[in-house]
């Protein structure tokens, strides 16, 4: 057997001694970059029709996805209520919106446990498009029926950013479980 160097930095299996996983970054950046995403309304961006994409519930949809197990099931409560605060729906819309999300994706994964790229995205879609609906709904402007497709295009690009957000969490998951240096 190889002795170790005692100036080497790994073992012989290629772990670095005394490193661990910030607990900060390792539960706090998916928390902080939903956050973050739901303040996406304050930019100053004008179009005379919805257009921006619920950058918010594109983000708890991508990490929620990707990594099932990080959020408890009740992070749809703050996170929705957050949203809310910041994206001119009425109190609570975003609360039931982004709870029954949670319970939803719970459902599914449990149904099909097995996941690959196209059933995400399609799974996404459907909440995305069901989700901007019910928040049309529950926005209390008169839409009847023949104005719903007011809201195609930010439907369309919600849709077509799900990927795009996906691969940005994918990324903020990887340097959420980069290993730090242990104090102590």
């Amino acid at each position: 057997m190889e002795r170790l160097n005692p100036n080497s930095r790994r073992d012989q299996f290629g772990s670095k001694i005394n490193r661990v996983h910030s607990p900060v970054l390792a539960y706090g950046v998916p928390w902080l970059t939903i956050l973050l995403a739901s303040l996406a309304p304050m930019l100053p961006l004008i179009a005379s029709a919805p257009l921006f994409p619920p950058l918010g519930y594109l983000f708890l949809l991508a990490w929620r996805v990707l990594r099932p197990g990080i959020l408890p099931m009740w992070a749809g409560l703050p996170l929705g209520f957050f949203d809310d605060l910041y994206s001119g729906q009425p109190l609570g819309s975003g609360i039931l919106l982004f709870s029954l999300t949670m319970i939803v994706l719970d459902l599914i994964e449990l149904r099909f446990p097995w996941r690959g790229f196209w059933q995400d995205w399609g799974v996404a879609a459907v909440c995305t498009v069901t989700y901007l609906i019910l928040a049309a709904m529950f926005s209390g402007a008169s839409l009847p029926w023949i104005k719903l497709p007011l809201i195609l295009p930010q439907i369309v690009l919600a849709i077509m950013l799900f990927p795009v957000v996906a691969q940005i969490v994918a990324l903020l998951d990887r340097l959420r479980l980069r290993r730090v240096k242990k104090i102590g």
